[in-house]
């Protein structure tokens, strides 16, 4: 078994956590594309059978949960790493390694506002903070797809805020805040057409999350829906008053004509239906659509979306919790949680949701949503993980669901790795589902109820 807790206590004193990863991970000879000096481990059986996958070696929970998660399971991996630190002294460069691996990865949460050692004695805060805009940037991402119960989410990026030219940002002397975006039209384009093609091959309604008519990236977005939408049989029902293509047709047409010949080629047969929506109005939209169990699939800008899947990460608990109080107003003491499930309801409180960028060039990164719990870390450093039976100790679920479906999408035929990630899920539940153990406690019983993929 891995020392999880002595690598935890290595990262939290700011100790040499890659000579301790270097001695429990084997160098790989796979490098990405253009970075031939990049750092790059393997660990499980490689054995032909299965493909690996790339995961993001980052911070707290993050790292020991992944560590934790490949161990126990034993499928070829490779890792890249990502730790604050550590994206700190490569001055970033870690991220272009990761976001350029030539396989389908998994980018599990970085700490955004640690601090580090500056390498003169002093602590700052980390170098582009969580690394996400750089790396989505560096990796060529033009969307990320979050699906959770009935909704699905399609969020175009890079675009707000992470377009933002931070050099030229300023105050004026009048009090002015002067801001400048380059946003990449083409991967909007990217965004859109995925979103269409998933509609069209779902069956699910399809909701566009803009506002064209007050943010000018969303116009620009706006109008290349529009320009995509002619010559299909999609069905459009709400539709904005003024065709934004028709408004800014000058301006988006130097987008279309960087786009490939083909970009369009058989969407003459694509069919769906379409309702085009100001973005404000998608909020309220989305609780009905949960509530009244809707298959829907949102397509929002990088601001919006945000909002969005936070919105429907957080929102299953109050729903539940009013229906308890709807419930004690009528005299019923219920249990919420097994009255939502047997309603037919599966979200659950937004830390099963999962998320998939999209990349110009390569397979697909599957993200963890949440953050890197570093202090539920300090719990488990300090040795009372229920901090007096007020907390739970942190939940790794999340790792094996993530993992399950990467290794899925990098193995799609594979259907002896399919079911065999479902039993392990299932055990994982098992062991979970009551009271749940420690952290290193749950590690130990899932290595024991577990058979590894490399046993």
């Amino acid at each position: 078994m891995i020392d999880l807790l002595g690598i935890a206590k290595t990262e939290a004193a700011g100790g040499d956590l890659l000579g301790e990863l270097s001695s429990l991970l084997e160098l790989s000879e796979i490098k990405p594309n253009g970075y031939p000096n990049a750092v790059v481990w393997k660990g499980g059986k490689h054995d032909g059978i299965v493909n690996p996958v790339a995961h993001a070696l980052t911070d707290a929970y993050a790292l020991l949960g992944t560590l934790a998660a490949t161990d126990i399971l034993g499928l070829p991996f490779y890792a890249v790493p990502m730790w604050s630190q550590y994206r700190h002294d490569s001055n970033l460069e870690s991220l272009a390694w990761f976001g350029n691996m030539p396989c389908t990865s998994i980018k599990w949460s970085t700490a955004g506002d640690a601090y580090v050692n500056d390498g003169k004695g002093n602590k700052v805060v980390v170098n582009g903070k969580s690394g996400n805009a750089p790396l989505r940037t560096q990796a060529g991402v033009y969307c990320n797809v979050r699906p959770y119960g009935p909704i699905t989410v399609v969020r175009s990026m890079p675009c707000l805020p992470y377009s933002q030219d931070k050099p030229k940002f300023n105050i004026t002397d009048e009090g002015l805040i002067h801001s400048e975006m380059n946003t990449p039209g083409i991967q909007l384009a990217y965004a859109n057409r995925l979103f269409l093609k998933m509609v069209h091959e779902t069956g699910k309604l399809g909701r566009v999350a803009m506002k064209p008519t007050q943010a000018m990236e969303d116009g620009i977005s706006a109008g290349l829906h529009s320009w995509l939408l002619k010559g299909t049989k999609f069905k459009v029902g709400r539709k904005y008053a003024v065709d934004p293509y028709e408004e800014h047709k000058e301006k988006i047409d130097k987008i279309i004509g960087l786009l490939p010949s083909d970009f369009k080629d058989g969407m003459e047969n694509w069919t769906g239906q379409i309702e085009q929506h100001i973005s404000d109005t998608n909020y309220g939209l989305l609780i009905w659509d949960l509530i009244e169990k809707r298959d829907t699939i949102v397509l929002a800008t990088d601001l919006d979306g945000d909002r969005l899947t936070d919105l429907l990460a957080d929102i299953s608990d109050p729903l539940r919790a009013f229906s308890g109080i709807v419930a004690n107003h009528l005299g019923k003491d219920i249990n919420t949680t097994t009255t939502w499930n047997e309603l037919g309801y599966e979200t659950g409180n937004g830390r099963d949701m999962t998320s998939v960028m999209y990349r110009m060039d390569g397979p697909p990164i599957h993200e963890q949503t949440l953050g890197s719990a570093d202090a539920m870390l300090l719990r488990l450093l300090n040795g009372d993980e229920w901090v007096g039976g007020t907390k739970q100790p942190y939940d790794p679920r999340i790792h094996f669901v993530l993992i399950r479906d990467a290794y899925i999408d990098a193995n799609p035929d594979n259907k002896v790795l399919h079911n065999w990630l479902d039993q392990s899920l299932e055990k994982f539940d098992a062991i979970y589902s009551g009271e749940r153990p420690g952290f290193l406690e749950g590690y130990k019983a899932l290595k024991e109820a577990i058979t590894a993929w490399d046993k």
